[in-house]
């Protein structure tokens, strides 16, 4: 504009007469029209991108995984973390560790809402306010882990970019519209005499590619061309040409134009599959990391109790040695137990607030948080292993070995007392052949695979393509100014029809590309039958798992029982003078370990069961991290194995 005017001044003051500049006036106001009906702000750009993800997510949730539910990559802008930081007043380093929305807009920051509105206002998981400790039941950390963790958050913005991905792969199909505007100022001098003039043209181009190779481009110029002199003459041109491109050997064809759109659909497919499949090895994850804490607290628990049983122990047989009952060696024994058992509770109580702080990582929260556990689950883990597998605590030694004419027969386990989800290998191998995602991928890719050499030997075919063009029209510049306005004749215009031929010599590239499709053919057909084995051998080992953590319930159980009936027996006949020190000691350690491995046994159990579920793929997760088992699937609950 800042030209425009220096030129026009220079005219001015030369004492020619100028006319109006037609030319820059068109220029600026289409300038102005486009900019106030095609262009987006950055906001605008960005909640576009967010609408089109979200609805691909959406209408693929059914075909993928059988369901629709919410989708977004939005972090709550209430979460637990900032609740944790704030209300118990915990360090940061930075304003960023309370979220992207405390950050200040640094310079050229490009969209002004982005920091305020990325954010959902969704509740949190439980009403909690104040600086006491928070206590979180395993549900409530399954729900905490999905609003949470930063390795979920990650998980579904991979979904969401590849959504993206598709939406790009789509748009090569689109009609794609592009405008150019154009404004030249020119001044010339020559021997008979000067010229200044401005040509503006705005120029409309359209193209659309068919997914059977078809292309039709087209565009439509208009120029404008006026002098900047006493006549002020100027002139309109117009043009208009279209081309037709279409492909009839190499590279014809849906299955070879739509190819990188096909496979865009199919990796959107795969994306949500892979991530239902993480969201089930994610909850059995969080499932055994809170189990494993809540059993190191009952580690806690048993040393704490076995050192009060020995420091009971210790003054008893102080008072014993002070009646000449018992000698001093015995007190020293005594007293290193003790002493001994100290040790053992607060290596424990580390223990158990190490795994404490590493939970608190994987579900997202700060480490220095002040967080406890609901420990009563495993309570309630013992009951539902009593209803589903019987009372443990019965003597069951003739189901263990029988004498036989002296000779002592070892009796294999029985499947009489198995839990609900031990079933049948094959019916759960069967499973999982259904409804594991990562198999499915597998089988998907090996047609993926397919089409890939389909590809690669069409490239090694001869190129032959029609293409067709036509234009019409009269353009204009400065030297045909003072012409009368250019007209679209089509009557009058060119027109061409022709075939390109690309002879298939040098084909060396697309003959290795074609080759090596082959082999990667074979490689899927290979990882293919790879996850089929590897299947089957997680399906065994998880039933053997579960197995040996059912029979080890059982008998870590009726250890128990025997161990707290040697301590007591021990205790009264150390009174009776008829044991020794030695005998309540080795009675009192054989106690703790039984305990502590009733207590490992129950836990894998349950672990082993959540394993089962996710190696065969009947366990569901939903958006909110909540997991539906098989066992309540339906409300049927499956027979297991009594063979």
């Amino acid at each position: 504009m800042r030209i425009l005017s220096d030129m026009t001044s220079r005219a001015i003051s030369s004492g020619r007469p100028v006319a109006a500049p037609r030319g820059g006036v068109v220029f600026f106001c289409v300038v102005a029209l486009s900019c106030l009906t095609g262009c987006l702000s950055d906001t605008e750009f960005r909640q576009q991108a967010d609408e089109v993800a979200y609805d691909i997510i959406k209408r693929k949730q059914p075909d993928a995984i059988g369901r629709t539910e919410p989708f977004t990559i939005a972090t709550a802008e209430d979460t637990l973390r900032n609740r944790l930081m704030q209300l118990q007043g915990l360090q940061t380093s930075h304003t960023t560790s309370l979220g992207s929305d405390r950050l200040e807009p640094i310079k050229h920051w490009p969209d002004d809402d982005y920091l305020a509105t990325s954010k959902t206002d969704e509740p949190p998981v439980k009403p909690w306010e104040g600086p006491e400790p928070l206590k979180l039941t395993l549900l409530e950390a399954l729900q905490v882990a999905a609003r949470n963790s930063r390795e979920y958050q990650s998980e579904k913005e991979r979904v969401f970019r590849t959504a993206l991905s598709l939406d790009l792969e789509r748009d090569a199909f689109r009609t794609s519209l592009a405008g150019m505007l154009g404004s030249t100022l020119s001044f010339s001098s020559s021997g008979t005499g000067d010229t200044t003039g401005i040509t503006t043209t705005p120029d409309l181009e359209a193209s659309r590619r068919f997914e059977d190779g078809l292309t039709v481009a087209g565009g439509i110029a208009v120029d404008l061309a006026q002098l900047l002199n006493r006549s002020g003459s100027s002139s309109l041109g117009i043009l208009a040409d279209v081309t037709v491109t279409l492909p009839l050997l190499a590279g014809s064809g849906r299955h070879i134009v739509a190819e990188p759109l096909t496979q865009a659909e199919r990796d959107m497919v795969y994306a949500l599959w892979q991530f239902e499949r993480f969201k089930r090895s994610f909850v059995v994850g969080i499932a055994s990391d809170y189990l494993s804490v809540v059993q190191q607290e009952d580690r806690v628990r048993n040393a704490e109790n076995n050192y009060r049983s020995l420091i009971d122990s210790f003054q008893r047989t102080r008072a014993r040695a002070e009646e000449g009952r018992v000698t001093e060696i015995d007190v020293d024994r005594s007293k290193q137990e003790v002493l001994n058992a100290r040790n053992n509770w607060i290596n424990a109580r580390e223990a158990r607030q190490r795994q404490l702080d590493s939970f608190k990582i994987t579900l997202g929260l700060p480490t220095d948080a002040r967080i406890e556990l609901d420990y009563d689950e495993l309570a309630r883990l013992a009951t539902t292993a009593r209803e589903a597998l019987g009372d443990p605590s019965v003597d069951t030694s003739e189901k263990e070995y029988r004498v036989e004419e002296e000779r002592i027969v070892i009796l294999e386990p029985t499947n009489d007392d198995a839990g609900p989800l031990e079933l049948p290998e094959s019916v759960l191998i069967e499973l999982a052949f259904e409804r594991r995602l990562d198999l499915r991928e597998d089988q998907e890719q090996v047609f993926d695979a397919q089409r890939r050499v389909v590809v690669t030997a069409d490239a090694l075919r001869p190129g032959l393509t029609l293409t067709a063009t036509g234009a019409a029209g009269e353009g204009r510049g400065l030297s045909s100014a003072a012409s009368s306005d250019g007209r679209l004749r089509p009557e009058d215009g060119t027109y061409t029809i022709g075939l390109d031929f690309d002879a298939p010599w040098d084909k060396e590239p697309e003959r290795n590309a074609y080759r090596n499709a082959l082999i990667d053919l074979e490689r899927s057909v290979r990882t293919l039958q790879g996850s089929e084995d590897q299947i089957k051998l997680d399906i065994r080992n998880a039933l053997r798992t579960l197995r040996q953590a059912r029979e080890s319930y059982k008998i870590q159980t009726q250890s128990v029982r025997v161990a707290e009936r040697r301590v007591e027996s021990a205790k009264l006949f150390l009174d009776l003078g008829r044991a020794e020190i030695t005998d309540l000691l080795d009675a009192e350690e054989d106690l703790i370990n039984a305990q502590n491995d009733l207590t490992t046994a129950l836990v894998d159990y349950r672990i082993a069961e959540l394993e089962l579920q996710r190696d065969a793929g009947v366990l569901i997760v939903n958006e909110r991290g909540l997991w539906r088992e098989y066992r309540n699937a339906n409300n049927e609950q499956p027979e297991p194995d009594r063979g």
